[in-house]
């Protein structure tokens, strides 16, 4: 671990300033003298341990190490746990061009490993101590002395005083990290380093490997188990993103050559039935009377709507429980299979034991808990926040509802028809739809950054106990901040815009007192306009993930290192080019993770609206994979090695938007797309016995009066386009399913109404029952761990007692004999 200190502080420990020194730390100076660094400032320190250290604390931590070779027989559960398994392939070698050398991907033997007992020596396989502990355990333990080290005056009672992190904070250090092995771009000069670096970079790292498979055991052996686990995830998912890409992009292409076969879509766009419907206006005063025909593009659903949102939570389901199955493994191979949450809390965080002071005792469970208003401030700021989200999004549709007007005032004679191949595209609801989800996507991006310092504040105020408590607490705030504010305005369009519309003459307006009409949806529904939030948002989000994950830090780096760039490579050290290089913070696989979750979400919750969104996540998570490992690589520091056997708590947030999913599916099938009235249609009312849906878009609308307008809802004069004349044209007509003027119940619905209401609940009741059922029995039917993993566990078990038996009699024989 090499810290960077400023010049005023001693680099040896003195009885003023004590580093560690119950510890024996070996702190030696890499320069001589701050005239040999870059900028002349700078002291480099390097800080090891030696072979004591690192065998007591690896007793401390239940390191697991070798005590024998793996002696069980087939395939090598090593290479089932990498991100893509080709064993027992027919035609095997057509994978050859995927695979990566074996050296990369099983860069050590297959052993049976047992926690490290520093008084049992002899039991395990120490070939040489110098490199029994990989690089990543050395400086895990390191760490997690200096975390807790304290550095105050030994007659002191200031016990805040205590660890480096500390010591980051008011600018003592300036920064501490482990060095790479390397550089990335050609392997070391020392025979005696494995330059894994440079290894990862050459198969790993670069763009152009996007096909090949990932080298997971050579990244938990640099990197630790818990980055290991986030790329062996990302793999998979992205693998699993494949099988949805294929069915969505079946469905969209089908249903895109099949547009000219639908009748409805015929009807709307036909002159002569389309061109001579007259609908109502769409906003009062500056909105005119518009021809159906007018809205043809909009016409148009993907074929499959309801194979797609039904077979969307059996994938999530297959993925979720294949994904455990490939997690058991790597938690065998990896050696985490007794690795408890227990283990976790020997490890307390430093904030914890210094700054928890005020505590109360439990008098249930006699532990000591932190006070119940930390409790109440969270609650009360989580509120406040997710109220600030929604007034966002009020203020969002305010805009629609205002601007809407504008465009259909400026756009009534269809200015854009000159624009080439898009202009008959662009209409009113269209202009306003894209400027609404630009300016949301902006808000989002702009509340993004303060819910993740308010996010943080309020994690750090309740003062989590072990670092996997504060991982969880800060999890489930971000995920829910995130949630409402990247997919309320999705759930505006989808279930709530053109639901409370009222009809011609008795309009309702937002908030009841304002002058804003609500929003209609388009005689095809609201479905391609959900489709267009969603496009602007997933997508933009991706781009500027991309920009701020992989542009930023080398923009970043470029700058910072462009002095010492002129200077021979003799003189630009490594440990100054790794100073150069920016920091992973500990918080850093959290926002990968959450990011993934985001677009999971996005693709599970809303791909009955848009079939493609698995095609655009597996076209960035392709890119993701590749971007994630050459920012690992080159552009920023190693980081602190840190074990973990699972993804945490984003498991349980998967779950549940899996199981969430099930529900805003069958609901946009229901109420956002036009499914269900064309079914009760071609069933119940529909002429003749052919089940033909002609007729069915002149079914759809109602008739009002034009008379019936009130002064405050017709169109000024000028507003309606030249072909309209008041004195020929007496009606207009409005989606709805109400009785025509002069009836007995004139405007009240209809018997129809009332039966694709039945309808669209019964499809969810029948739908919604059906898919749990059918997710549950899958979940049930595959096992969470593979037989030959739980054969495998129990091998190891027994070997580990009957081994440590033998060591016991061994040991006990060999005292008795020196008796």
């Amino acid at each position: 671990l090499h810290p960077t200190i400023s010049p005023n502080l001693s680099i040896s420990p003195s009885p003023h300033l004590s580093i560690c020194p119950f510890h024996h730390l070996h702190i030696s100076p890499f320069l001589s003298s701050n005239q040999e660094s870059d900028d002349g400032k700078t002291y480099y320190v390097k800080i090891h341990t030696p072979w004591d250290v690192l065998a007591t604390y690896a007793d401390v931590l239940k390191i697991k190490v070798p005590f024998k070779a793996n002696d069980i027989p087939g395939r090598s559960v090593c290479a089932l746990a990498n991100s893509i398994a080709f064993i027992d392939i027919p035609m095997n070698w057509l994978f050859t061009p995927f695979r990566l050398p074996n050296h990369i991907m099983n860069p050590e033997p297959d052993y049976f490993t047992s926690p490290f007992n520093k008084e049992k020596i002899d039991f395990f396989l120490i070939d040489d101590k110098e490199t029994f502990f990989p690089p990543s355990v050395r400086n895990r333990i390191v760490y997690y002395i200096l975390a807790r080290c304290a550095y105050h005056k030994e007659d002191s009672d200031d016990k805040n005083k205590k660890g480096i992190k500390r010591l980051l904070n008011n600018g003592t250090y300036g920064a501490a990290f482990p060095l790479h092995d390397s550089r990335y771009w050609k392997a070391s000069r020392d025979p005696n380093s494995e330059s894994e670096r440079f290894s990862l970079y050459k198969h790993w790292a670069r763009f152009f490997s996007f096909f090949k498979e990932q080298p997971l055991n050579l990244i938990r052996k640099y990197y630790g188990e818990k980055i290991g686990i986030y790329f062996a995830w990302l793999g998979f998912y992205t693998e699993m993103l494949f099988f949805a890409a294929v069915v969505g992009l079946i469905c969209f292409l089908y249903g895109l050559f099949t547009f000219d076969d639908n009748i409805w879509s015929k009807e709307i766009c036909s002159e002569e039935i389309g061109g001579n419907i007259i609908m109502c206006p769409l906003c009062d005063k500056t909105c005119g009377y518009w021809k159906l025909n007018s809205t043809c593009n909009s016409s148009w659903c993907p074929f499959g709507l309801t194979l797609v949102s039904s077979s969307c939570p059996f994938a999530v389901t297959l993925f979720l429980e294949f994904w455990k199955r490939r997690q058991a493994r790597l938690e065998y191979e990896w050696d985490l299979v007794d690795f408890e949450e227990e283990q976790q809390q020997l490890q307390l965080r430093p904030e914890y034991e210094i700054k928890c002071t005020s505590r109360r005792l439990n008098p249930v469970t006699q532990v000591l808990v932190l006070p119940s208003l930390t409790c109440i401030i969270t609650l009360a700021t989580v509120i406040f926040w997710i109220s600030l989200i929604i007034a966002c999004i009020i203020g969002v549709i305010a805009y629609r509802l205002a601007v809407y007007a504008a465009f259909a005032s400026i756009m009534k004679d269809s200015p854009t028809n000159n624009i080439q191949m898009v202009g008959s595209l662009i209409t009113p609801q269209l202009a306003t739809s894209v400027t609404a989800s630009c300016i949301n996507f902006v808000i989002i991006m702009i509340l993004n950054v303060m819910y993740e310092r308010v996010a943080i504040w309020i994690t750090d105020m309740e003062i989590p106990k072990t670092h996997l408590e504060y991982e969880n607490k800060l999890t489930v705030k971000m995920f829910l901040f995130q949630f409402v504010n990247y997919y309320s305005s999705c759930f505006y369009v989808a279930f709530f815009k053109g639901k409370f519309v009222g009809r011609p003459g008795d309009y309702i307006y937002m908030f009841g007192w304002s002058k804003l009409r609500n929003e209609e949806c388009d005689p095809g529904g609201c479905l391609i306009e959900l489709t267009t939030q969603l496009v602007i948002v997933m997508a933009g989000k991706q781009v500027w993930g991309n920009i701020q994950e992989a542009l930023v830090p080398w923009l970043l780096n470029w700058w910072g290192s462009r002095k010492a760039r002129s200077h021979p490579e003799s003189l630009y050290s490594r440990w100054e080019q790794d100073h150069d290089l920016q920091n992973f913070s500990h918080l850093g696989l959290f926002y990968e993770y959450l990011e993934m979750v985001i677009q999971f979400g996005f693709i599970t919750l809303f791909v009955a609206s848009f079939p493609l969104a698995p095609l655009l996540a597996l076209l960035n998570n392709i890119i993701e994979v590749r971007v994630d490992a050459w920012k690992f690589t080159t552009q920023f520091r190693r980081p602190v090695a840190a074990k973990a056997h699972s993804i945490g708590a984003w498991q349980e947030i998967l779950n549940g938007v899996a199981v969430f999913s099930v529900v805003t599916n069958a609901f946009i099938v229901a109420f956002t797309s036009d499914m269900i009235p064309r079914l009760v249609y071609m069933y119940a009312y529909s002429p003749g016995n052919d089940l033909s849906m002609k007729g069915y878009i002149n079914n759809s609308l109602s008739v009002f009066n034009i008379s019936g307008f009130s002064d405050d809802n017709r169109p000024d004069d000028g507003e309606s386009p030249e072909w309209f004349n008041s004195s020929v044209i007496t009606t207009c007509r409005y989606r709805d399913y109400r009785y025509p003027p002069g009836h007995e119940k004139q405007y009240t619905h209809t018997m129809q109404f009332w039966h694709i209401l039945a309808a669209k609940l019964a499809f969810i009741i029948i739908m919604e029952h059906v898919v749990f059922m059918v997710k549950f029995f899958v979940a049930w039917m595959i096992p969470d761990v593979p037989a030959e993993v739980k054969a495998r566990v129990k091998r190891e078990r027994y070997l580990i007692q009957e081994y440590l038996h033998n060591y016991e009699v061994f040991i006990l024989m060999k005292h008795s004999t020196c008796t």
